[in-house]
């Protein structure tokens, strides 16, 4: 068993360090499967690996199957490219509004899933930096 890691040295490195210490005794060779392919997944992974790979083969957007707090996120991080392609600023007011409620109504109902970490966007915050973008092009 190894020592225990000593004070002020990170996880990182202490794990970095066993892993390696092991590999020079000789404590990874001939362990069973080595040099062969994983196996193929099985259960829940195989239907998710085939929604995926169906989804993707339609030339859809995998954005639709995140739970909705990733979604959301996801959205959040997209705005920019979301809002270039907005004409006009009152547009560009809507679309964050939209979005800002629907933040809303996730704190409101969230029930299952990954927790919401989410902040509702800031409207002239956007239309400054939808502005911004429009004049720099």
């Amino acid at each position: 068993m190894a020592a225990r890691k000593p004070p002020k040295v990170s996880f990182r490195w202490w794990i970095d360090r066993q892993i390696d210490q092991a590999r020079a005794r000789g404590e990874f060779d001939d362990l069973p499967g080595t040099g062969k392919p994983l196996p193929k997944p099985t259960g829940n992974d195989a239907a998710t690996d085939w929604v995926l790979r169906e989804v993707k083969k339609g030339g859809h957007d995998t954005k639709a199957l995140l739970p909705p707090a990733l979604a959301l996120k996801r959205e959040v991080q997209d705005l920019p490219e979301t809002l270039a392609a907005e004409r006009t600023e009152a547009r560009v007011r809507e679309v964050v509004a939209d979005l800002n409620e629907r933040i809303r109504q996730a704190y409101l109902n969230h029930h299952t899933g990954p927790p919401l970490t989410v902040a509702l966007v800031d409207v002239e915050e956007a239309v400054q930096d939808w502005r911004r973008s429009r004049a720099a092009s």
